[in-house]
């Protein structure tokens, strides 16, 4: 075809509308994260590794150890289906903000660490109340975005 013939056609692009996950949704997917991966995680650690909670207690290594394996099976989860547990009931995904997809397993692991950056300095899980996308600051930084599935 020509140039010309090209430029006068015009071509329909489709919009897709993308429906966000409600911050609320996203802090009962947490919740039920922390419940049915984390805890477990803390219980084998405190009772079949440890003698109990007062050598969790006196331990240094125990939380940072849990919080890796947390880490990890979040990464996991998230880069092979981009849901964990917790976001599977609540019907949300994790995805690229640009493509779309899944994200990568390092990409999984950097938006857990900007996670835990953004729960300490609190104000970056206030950031969704004033967002239209609610976007909270890890995934501002990473890219992401939690969107509703149908």
């Amino acid at each position: 075809m020509r140039f010309r013939n090209l430029k006068n056609k015009k071509t329909k692009v489709k919009k897709v509308k993308i429906l966000y996950a409600t911050y609320p949704q996203r802090i009962k997917a947490l919740i039920t994260d922390m419940f049915m991966i984390y805890m477990p995680i803390m219980f084998l650690i405190t009772y079949v590794i440890l003698n109990g909670k007062d050598e969790l207690h006196n331990s240094e290594l125990a939380p940072l150890i849990a919080t890796l394996l947390y880490a990890l099976i979040y990464a996991i989860f998230v880069s092979k289906s981009g849901q964990t547990p917790g976001k599977k009931a609540n019907a949300i995904k994790v995805v690229d903000y640009k493509s779309q997809e899944n994200l990568s397993f390092m990409m999984s692991i950097c938006r857990f660490i900007a996670f835990l950056f953004s729960a300490t300095i609190i104000i970056g899980l206030l950031v969704p109340f004033f967002r239209k996308d609610n976007k909270a600051l890890h995934d501002l930084i990473c890219g992401s975005i939690e969107i509703k599935v149908l």
